[in-house]
């Protein structure tokens, strides 16, 4: 569903500010993986999904989104194949449409734009069905404005707006960061139902190792532009957090120095 095959990024090129982000980067998602990414500071993680949302161009490689290379496509024309939910609440949602109009922009896009009358009664059956999944009362509350809902339910919605049109990819970049932690383990929860309810492909960013290792099927360490550790199924669900960050040392060779990550 996924190819990277030897994608490099390197920003302020020839400058005193040089840094070589990605460095021959190789990963393959099958259909239905939900990857988990984590790394220290500065190891990539972010670029990686800037660099398959089509943020700027890579300097080198390819990007295959299920058998279609990308990599001339701009970020509006990649978007039809992705869903993207940001570290930033405020980032997936707009605050003064209602939360029946968000969905309908989401459920709307890549399709043609007419002058028809805006939502249709079917449609706010359907949102209303969809909304109950998330199980935080917001079916009952079609038509608030989006914000004047707390961080974690936007969050949640725009976890429902990013897969209602069931993306290739799904990008999830920190996404229960700038929450707190009963809220974040709430809307890791609804991003696990709407994974494996739409049996969708995944890729998700995350300091918390505990996170990681508890969420998905497989788990990448990435480590200075590079993927240094890879590993799924049984093995995966035997990791600890001692043992990550002991088999990242072995393969980088350097002490794991992420604050975020160990204080998590």
């Amino acid at each position: 569903m996924l190819e990277l095959n030897n994608v490099r990024k390197t920003f302020n090129i020839g400058t005193i500010n040089e840094k070589k982000a990605l460095c021959g980067l190789n990963l393959h998602l099958n259909p239905g993986d939900f990857v988990t990414v984590i790394g220290g500071n500065g190891a990539g993680k972010s670029t990686m999904l800037n660099a398959v949302a089509g943020v700027w161009p890579i300097d080198e490689g390819e990007i295959i989104i299920d058998g279609v290379n990308v990599n001339k496509l701009c970020e509006d024309k990649r978007a039809k194949y992705l869903g993207r939910v940001f570290q930033d609440p405020m980032n997936g949602t707009a605050a003064t449409m209602e939360i029946q109009e968000n969905l309908a922009i989401a459920a709307r896009r890549g399709s043609r734009r007419t002058l028809k009358w805006g939502i249709s009664r079917k449609e706010k059956d359907e949102y209303r069905e969809l909304l109950k999944i998330l199980d935080l009362g917001l079916e009952d509350r079609m038509t608030a404005k989006v914000g004047l809902l707390s961080g974690g339910q936007r969050q949640a919605l725009t976890l429902l707006m990013a897969s209602i049109k069931k993306p290739k990819i799904l990008l999830l970049d920190e996404h229960t960061a700038a929450l707190d932690p009963k809220t974040a383990a709430k809307v890791l929860e609804i991003s696990q139902k709407l994974i494996d309810e739409n049996n969708l492909t995944a890729m998700m960013v995350t300091h918390n190792m505990k996170d990681a290792i508890a969420y998905g099927n497989r788990l990448v360490m990435m480590h200075e532009g590079r993927i240094i550790f890879d590993v799924s199924g049984e093995e995966k669900k035997k990791l600890t957090v001692d043992a990550l960050i002991q088999k990242f040392s072995q393969t980088s060779g350097e002490e794991f120095s992420n604050d975020r990550a160990l204080l998590n």
